[in-house]
């Protein structure tokens, strides 16, 4: 389903993805042109189809975001036949992406070392939950579990809130990332040695990545990470504030900034006052600051606000509803949000594009096994 001068046209990965990491990687492949095969089960294929109630010839709209324009291959893997066909599917693939269940890829003798020594330009990329070596690496897990273990979910919120999972599925979603960058690396190192490899990626090595500064200031200098709603550790003031009728954030990065708000707040003299004369000593004394600024802000309207400090060059935003960043003319500007050809839905493309042109969705998910007849030569399911 490559489109007309995509990127990675001629490229194909097989896919053996559950739910979300796995399938993520695909899609990002998928919409950069590739063709993905994704080999699922012939009793019910991915678990993603049932993600949710029924959106699309009945499967959910988790499944629409993570498979569209994959063909989608019906095998049994635990058959012999099931095997063979997946053989004559790697002897032509470029990719393998899998995120099956720690073990068993080696239980059905297509793991790492058997598959890159039968298919020598084979890149292998293996997904797990917790990492390929150490003494959890045959255990299963999902995305709140790993960002509970990691301590990613212990950065989030205030200082005085429980623990809370990130709204977005940042480990599933990063794993899958990693990789296709590590793909993509090793589709340039194949084009020198003529052989593939094996990538290793897992859940818990990326919610590790994404606190990595947290994690070197504490390793390197025994600093805890403060908690902070909207704020940040580093800078003062940049967090949310509310104004007469909603919220909106306010991001001084450095000291020129923090002169250009004091000016459109009417308070000059804030720039002097030894408590905030710079950053280091309004990391200090941040909350008598923050305090006095709430006080002001809350005296106008929002958009007022944004208009003002917009003009001056003070970094601002409004904390938008989901519907409300549809709307905004900037996000409709950039032409995120797709239709999937031949359907009457969208959904949200690449956030990357091109010489100014976004990949374009090449088409919806598939139906289970659609692509057998395609890519072996026979009906399928």
């Amino acid at each position: 389903m490559a489109a007309t001068g995509a990127i990675l046209a001629g490229i194909r990965v097989l896919e053996l993805g559950q739910v979300l990491a796995g399938p993520f990687a695909g899609a990002i492949f998928a919409d950069l042109g590739a063709e993905v095969l994704k080999v699922e089960r012939t009793d019910g294929g991915d678990d993603g189809r049932r993600m949710g109630v029924p959106f699309h010839n009945g499967d959910s709209i988790n499944f629409q975001v993570f498979n569209r324009g994959k063909s989608s291959i019906a095998l049994d893997l635990k058959s012999e036949a099931g095997l063979v066909d997946l053989h004559r599917l790697a002897a032509t693939a470029d990719i393998l992406i899998h995120n099956l269940r720690p073990g068993a890829a080696d239980a059905l003798g297509i793991g790492a070392d058997a598959m890159c020594a039968r298919h020598e330009r084979l890149i292998y990329c293996e997904m797990s939950a917790f990492g390929h070596r150490g003494p959890e690496r045959l255990r299963p897990g999902y995305e709140p579990l790993l960002q509970a273990y990691s301590g990613l979910s212990s950065t989030n919120g205030g200082p005085d809130d429980p623990p809370m999972r990130m709204g977005a599925s940042l480990c599933d979603q990063g794993t899958g990332m990693w990789a296709v960058i590590g793909a993509l690396a090793l589709l340039q190192r194949r084009q020198h040695t003529g052989r593939g490899g094996v990538i290793n990626v897992s859940l818990l090595e990326t919610a590790l990545s994404w606190t990595g500064a947290k994690i070197d200031a504490l390793t390197n200098q025994g600093q805890k990470p403060n908690r902070h709603r909207s704020g940040h550790p580093d800078f003062v003031p940049y967090e949310a504030f509310d104004a007469a009728d909603g919220p909106f954030l306010i991001c001084v990065g450095n000291d020129r900034l923090f002169a250009k708000l004091c000016a459109v707040l009417g308070q000059p003299g804030w720039t002097t006052d030894p408590r905030w004369v710079d950053n280091r000593a309004r990391l200090e004394h941040r909350q008598s600051l923050v305090d006095v600024m709430h006080a002001v802000l809350a005296t106008r309207t929002r958009a007022i606000w944004l208009e003002v400090l917009e003009s001056a060059g003070v970094p601002c935003a409004p904390i938008n509803s989901l519907e409300q960043a549809l709307s905004e003319p900037q996000v409709e500007a950039l032409g995120l949000i797709q239709r999937v050809p031949g359907e009457d839905f969208t959904l949200t493309g690449l956030p990357i594009s091109f010489d100014g042109v976004r990949p374009a969705i090449a088409g919806p998910a598939p139906r289970l096994g659609g692509g057998n007849a395609a890519a072996l030569g026979d009906p399928g399911d």
